[in-house]
């Protein structure tokens, strides 16, 4: 039964008639090679590509932009690149997923599409690969995290990390009490590049070539701003620094580093967060914060650090400028430089690395067995990382420290009536996140 886009508008009644034309788990041969295609293709979208076009056991038959400039240009790149074989191409994301050629999606699209997208491809049968972070506010990660469940679909975070193998092994060890009980992570962001003041904008006709009702979806209804220099205030990056898109720095590159402090301490969500800071020496449009300070609280006591700067890149620990580490009570760990006594001397490590086929591959190696532990960046995890993200804004957002209810996911104590509202956005129809859990 194939699936109209006039049904898949149907908001409730969309969710019963996709689910109704969901594979209940399409085998895989050996030989057989899984359809992909990808939502948001400017930047990182175009990583996704790159690397799907690279695995033999996979081939990008479609492809998504509301930027036609964009979309030509990179399906063009499918077709010379898989020997005249073009990907069908799609302005709008309710079109793709109704198209039963498809068996996954990934999705690269500013942050305030990735929820939506991916339940939508959910719903239609699609796995998902979707890029950090996997949603926009702490409801939506909920939202996402039952679907995959709901619809039985591989749904993996963009976090690279997850399949370094360095990585898996420290986490392993960490985990098992190697450097004793975890009592503390940190995790930092020292980045400048392009990360400067971005100047101010004035509304003005979107240009011919962008879709800007798609683009804007779920976030409220906003002017088109352009700069002087004739470019566009939010397209196509510095949507980042915008609330109603983007979750500034945190949101950003923190992601990254946001998600390896929360595995390394492995504690779920925390009971308190704290976060100060501010958008210092520049002088632009943009709303989020170019320096903040953040803190979480676990109920064991235990805690999390994350630091973000954009005015300057300092390297931490010899580590680069976007590192992490864990504190625990016989020793630490620095990312990539491995594991310390608190007289600084190095800890030997035995245990080799595990395999590890990259993170398009792994996604890819989970989709055909079907086996959760193939997933190396399921959503449940993707959800801890980002809702760290969204806490801490909020906090940053109301200048206060909050309580909040793990189980219950609400805040609570003191400011937690302002704090509740900021866990969902209103939504633009119909461009509505389902609520599914």
């Amino acid at each position: 039964m194939e699936v109209s886009r006039r049904k898949f508008l149907g908001s409730s009644a969309a969710a019963v008639v996709v689910a109704g034309t969901m594979a209940k788990g399409k085998v895989f041969g050996a030989n057989d090679r899984i359809a992909v295609a990808t939502m948001g293709i400017h930047g990182q979208g175009g990583s996704h590509l790159k690397q799907f076009l690279g695995q033999e056991d996979a081939q990008v038959v479609a492809l998504c932009d509301v930027d036609s400039r964009v979309l030509e240009g990179r399906v063009k790149q499918a077709a010379e690149a898989q020997g005249g074989a073009a990907p069908k191409g799609y302005v709008d994301i309710r079109d793709m997923v109704a198209d039963d050629a498809i068996d996954a999606i990934s999705i690269a699209t500013p942050n305030h599409w990735h929820t939506l997208g991916a339940v939508w491809a959910c719903q239609a049968g699609k796995h998902v690969y979707v890029e950090k972070p996997l949603s926009h506010s702490v409801w939506e990660g909920r939202q996402l995290v039952a679907a995959a469940q709901k619809y039985n679909r591989v749904v993996q975070h963009g976090t690279q990390s997850r399949s370094n193998p360095n990585i898996m092994r420290d986490m392993k060890l960490m985990h098992e009490g190697f450097i004793g009980d975890i009592v503390m992570s940190r995790g930092v962001v020292y980045k400048n590049g392009n990360r400067y003041a971005i100047g101010h904008g004035q509304p003005a006709a979107p240009p011919e070539y962008l879709e800007w009702n798609l683009w804007q979806g779920p976030a409220e209804e906003s002017d088109y701003l352009a700069k002087e220099d004739g470019g566009g205030l939010f397209v196509h990056y510095n949507w980042h620094w915008f609330w109603r898109y983007g979750n500034g720095e945190i949101g950003n590159q923190g992601v990254h580093e946001m998600d390896l402090a929360c595995w390394a301490i492995n504690k779920g969500l925390p009971v308190k967060v704290y976060s100060s800071g501010g958008r210092y020496a520049w002088d632009d449009d943009a709303e989020t914060p170019n320096t903040q300070s953040s803190t979480f609280t676990y109920a064991d006591g235990t805690m999390l650090e994350f630091e973000v700067r954009n005015l300057g890149s300092f390297a931490e620990a010899d580590a680069g400028s976007c590192t992490n580490s864990a504190f625990g009570t016989k020793g630490y760990w620095v990312r990539g430089k491995g594991f310390f006594t608190y007289k600084n001397e190095p800890i030997k490590v035995d245990e080799p690395e595990p395999e590890s086929a990259g993170h398009i591959g792994n996604f890819l190696k989970a989709i055909r067995s079907g086996k959760p532990e193939d997933n190396q960046a399921p959503a449940e995890a993707g959800h801890i990382a980002c809702a760290h993200i969204h806490l801490a804004n909020t906090a940053y957002r109301l200048g206060q420290s909050l309580e909040f209810d793990p189980e219950k996911q609400r805040f609570v104590g003191e400011g937690h009536r302002k704090a509740n509202k900021m866990l969902k956005r209103r939504y633009r129809e119909p461009f509505s996140v389902p609520e599914i859990a």
